[in-house]
C-alpha cells in the first residue's frame, strides 16, 4: 500500500468514527446557540464601528487577534504505536505520508486567518491612521504562516527537548515581531525586516539534531489530539474515553494533598491529581484569561454582563467532563470507593472551579463598572446563582446515567 493511500485510510477511518456524533451536537441546541450568538456579536460589532474610541489602540488589538493564528503550528499524521515496528523500515521514504500532513495543517488555518481578518477589516480601515491594503495583509499573513508551519514542524523533529521549547519561543517572538513590523512600520521597511528575520530564523533551524521520523513524538502529538477532538465532543455525548497526555506541572505537585485521608475522599484525592495534570486545566486557564480580557473590554456597558454570564457557563459546561475522568479507566477500581463517591467529588470540584472562574471573570467588571455598582453586583449574584444551577443539573444527570448502567 502507498503510504499517501495508508495515511488517506487512516484519516477517513479516524472521522469516520466522529462524524455520527454531529447529530447529537446539534440536538444539543449548540448550533442555535451559536446562531444566537453569531447574531448578537454581528448587532454589537456593528454599533460598535459606529462609535469607534477616538484612541483605539487598534495596532495593539489587531496583533492580539491575528497572532495566535499565525503562530499556530500542528499538524495531523494519524500516526499509531504500532507504526514504530511496521513502518520504521520504511522511514526513508516517508515523505509521501508526511506532505498531505502538513499542507493541511497550514491550509486549514489560513483560511480561519484570513476570515478572521475580514471579520476584523472593517475596524482596522475605520482606526488605522495608515491602514495597509488588504491584498498586502493577506500575503504577508500567509507567507508569516507558512514560515511558522515549517518552524513548527521542525520543532517535533528536534532531538533535544530543550531545544524544541526553546525554539518554539524563538518561533513565537519572531512572528509576532516580524507581524508587529507590518502593522506600525512602513510597507518597505517591513519587508527588508520580514526577509532579514526570516531567512536567518530558517537558517537556524539547520543548527539543532534532528530525527528523520520523530516517531515517538509523533505518536504522542497524534494521540494529544485526537484527545482534543474527543474531550469536546464529550461535553454533548458520552463516547469512548481515549487516553489523554499527562502534563507533569510540578508546581501544582501539592494540590490535593490536603485532602482527607479516608475510602470517602479517594477519589476526590484522585480526580484533584488527574485534573491539575489534564488537559481540561489549561482549557480552564485559557478561557478564564479570555473572559477577563473581554469582561474588561465590555465591562462599561451591558455587554459586560452578557459575556461574562455566557463564558461562565461555557467553562462549567467544559467542567462536566470531570465526570468521565477515571470512568472507562482501572485505575479508579484499585480505590476502595463508595457507592456515589465519584458523583459527589465531580461535582464537588466542578462547583469549587465553577465559583473561582465566576469570581475571576467578575474582577474586571468590578474595576470599570463601578458607576453602574447595581448592574455589576447583580451580575456577580447571578454567575454564582448560574453555577449552583449547573451543578443540580449536573448531579440529577448524572445520578441518572449512574443508575441506567447499573440497570
Amino acid at each position: 500500500m502507498e503510504l499517501g493511500t495508508l495515511r488517506s485510510r487512516r484519516k477517513a477511518s479516524f472521522w469516520g468514527k466522529i462524524v455520527p456524533y454531529f447529530p447529537y451536537i446539534m440536538q444539543s441546541g449548540v448550533a442555535v446557540l451559536l446562531f444566537i450568538l453569531f447574531i448578537a456579536f454581528s448587532a454589537w460589532y456593528t454599533s460598535f464601528l459606529k462609535h469607534i474610541p477616538p484612541e483605539l489602540p487598534i495596532h495593539w488589538i489587531m496583533l492580539l487577534i491575528l497572532s495566535p493564528l499565525t503562530i499556530a503550528a500542528s499538524f495531523r499524521t494519524y500516526m499509531q504505536p504500532a507504526d514504530v515496528s511496521f513502518l520504521l523500515p520504511q522511514e526513508y521514504r516517508m515523505k509521501p505520508y508526511f506532505i498531505p500532513a502538513f499542507r493541511s495543517g497550514v491550509t486549514y488555518k489560513l483560511i480561519g486567518l484570513f476570515i478572521l481578518l475580514l471579520a476584523a477589516w472593517p475596524l482596522y480601515v475605520r482606526s488605522s491612521p495608515e491602514p495597509k491594503p488588504l491584498w498586502l495583509m493577506i500575503i504577508v499573513l500567509a507567507v508569516l504562516k507558512i514560515i511558522s508551519s515549517y518552524g513548527g514542524w521542525q520543532e517535533l523533529r528536534m532531538v533535544s527537548v530543550k531545544a524544541r521549547s526553546g525554539y518554539r519561543l524563538l518561533r513565537w517572538s519572531l512572528v509576532i515581531l516580524m507581524l508587529a513590523a507590518w502593522l506600525w512600520q512602513p510597507p518597505l521597511r517591513s519587508m527588508i525586516f520580514t526577509l532579514l528575520v526570516g531567512i536567518n530564523y530558517v537558517l537556524s533551524l539547520r543548527m539543532a539534531i534532528k530525527h528523520q521520523v520523530p516517531w515517538e513524538t509523533l505518536i504522542a502529538t497524534e494521540r494529544t489530539q485526537a484527545s482534543r477532538v474527543s474531550l469536546v465532543l464529550g461535553w454533548f455525548v458520552d463516547i469512548p474515553a481515549d487516553g489523554q497526555r499527562v502534563y507533569p506541572r510540578r508546581w501544582l505537585s501539592g494540590t490535593g494533598n490536603r485532602v482527607p485521608w479516608g475510602q470517602k475522599d479517594a477519589f476526590r484525592y484522585l480526580l484533584i491529581k488527574s485534573f491539575v495534570r489534564s488537559e481540561l486545566l489549561g482549557i480552564m486557564v485559557r478561557l478564564a484569561l479570555l473572559g477577563m480580557l473581554l469582561v474588561w473590554w465590555t465591562g462599561g456597558s451591558l455587554w459586560g454582563p452578557a459575556i461574562y454570564l455566557f463564558l461562565l457557563f461555557a467553562s462549567c459546561m467544559q467542567l462536566s467532563t470531570l465526570r468521565k475522568m477515571h470512568r472507562d479507566s482501572p485505575a479508579a477500581s484499585f480505590y476502595p470507593i463508595p457507592p456515589g463517591a465519584s458523583i459527589e467529588a465531580a461535582l464537588r470540584l466542578m462547583f469549587g472551579i465553577g465559583l473561582a472562574l465566576a469570581i475571576l471573570m467578575w474582577l474586571p467588571m468590578l474595576v470599570l463598572g463601578m458607576a453602574q455598582l447595581t448592574i455589576v453586583l447583580a451580575s456577580l449574584a447571578v454567575g454564582i446563582v448560574l453555577v449552583f444551577l449547573l451543578r443540580s443539573r449536573f448531579a440529577r444527570t448524572w445520578k441518572k446515567e449512574e443508575d441506567e448502567d447499573e440497570d
